[in-house]
């Protein structure tokens, strides 16, 4: 390699004026043995002595250190948060089908509700009720739970309420009439109960 086309050898053979280091010619040359030129000299221990004597004042340098610890960082958060999206998506992958049951659970309410009324067909109530039992525990098994119970404290974070009314037997904020359970998967809401709320009675 020769010293025109390599600028490690043009730098370890002059003064750098701008950051004020000066190579030794000897530095590079004196060797037991060896009587080296600077075009004799191989270009990683070129690269060494450059990296030693010139490079840590070099802004240039610094700049491109301090992009790369940038880029390594944007790489890290970006391996984050696709590692954040698989596992969500690994968790939640259930929740449009079991958004879908939900009808069917609601008509398994209203049948035990209808048919208590009636007094009629107790064995058939038995087979429904028996039917959404374990159509619960089955979707409970996917952490699937159901909101929304009478006498419970209103949160807005999990139910919807229609309209207030007093209640002699709930103090007011309390949920005194569930008209749709709700359901939430894995923490995450899936449907808000639709409630009526108790609120104080006149005097």
């Amino acid at each position: 390699m020769s010293q025109k086309n390599n600028p490690y050898a043009e730098a370890a053979n002059k003064t750098d004026i701008t950051v004020g280091v000066n190579i030794d010619v000897e530095d590079v040359t004196n060797e037991p043995g060896e009587n080296e030129t600077l075009e004799m000299i191989d270009e990683e221990r070129l690269t060494r002595l450059c990296e030693e004597k010139i490079c840590p004042n070099c802004r240039l340098l610094a700049q491109v250190q301090d992009e790369k610890l940038r880029m390594a960082a944007d790489t890290e958060n970006l391996k984050k948060r696709l590692q954040r999206d698989k596992d969500d998506f690994c968790k939640f992958a259930t929740e449009s089908v079991l958004e879908n049951l939900l009808p069917v659970l609601d008509n398994l309410d209203l049948a035990l509700e209808h048919g208590g009324k009636t007094g009629t067909g107790k064995e058939l109530l038995n087979g429904v009720e028996m039917t959404r039992k374990l159509f619960l525990d089955i979707l409970g098994r996917h952490e699937l739970e159901p909101l929304g119970q009478a006498g419970e404290d209103f949160d807005p974070n999990w139910h919807e309420a229609l309209a207030q009314q007093p209640h002699p037997d709930f103090d007011a904020g309390k949920i005194c009439q569930v008209i749709q359970k709700g359901y939430r998967l894995k923490g995450r809401l899936l449907r808000p109960a639709k409630v009526l709320v108790s609120m104080e009675c006149a005097a």
